[in-house]
């Protein structure tokens, strides 16, 4: 595999770390199939976050429960935005940068994450969201 950038991939795409319904296999997988995606590999936050689920997933950084596990996509501006809008970023969902590790080789990146300051539902302490 080859060494990725901190913060940006070549040809002007970002990182964005997914942990919920945009993942492979979920509902809205689909706004990063039809858009310019490339699928990096499984990763974790490196800093420790709390998972709820309710009718969503969300992420608070208010809880530091564990490492939240997910996948992370190289997306262009096209892309960003369309989940922004899907995500209601900046109202709904917040969207900042954290670093999160690359199961495959370990590599450390920033990438883009979706926050929620006020998360309602049931706790997943494994920091992990399955169907």
């Amino acid at each position: 595999m080859r060494k990725l950038q901190r913060t940006c991939t070549e040809n002007g795409l970002v990182h964005l770390f997914v942990y919920g319904t945009l993942k492979r296999g979920y509902n809205n997988h689909y706004y990063l199939a039809r858009g310019k995606s490339i699928y990096l590999g499984k990763a974790e936050t490196v800093d420790a976050f709390a998972l709820y689920v309710g009718r969503y997933p969300y992420v608070t950084p208010q809880e530091p429960i564990c490492p939240i596990k997910g996948e992370l996509y190289a997306v262009d501006q096209n892309t960003l935005a369309q989940i922004d809008l899907l995500e209601g970023h900046p109202t709904y969902y917040k969207r900042r940068l954290t670093k999160v590790r690359l199961q495959e080789d370990g590599s450390i990146v920033d990438a883009f994450l979706y926050f929620h300051e006020n998360p309602e539902g049931k706790l997943v302490p494994s920091g992990l969201f399955i169907k």
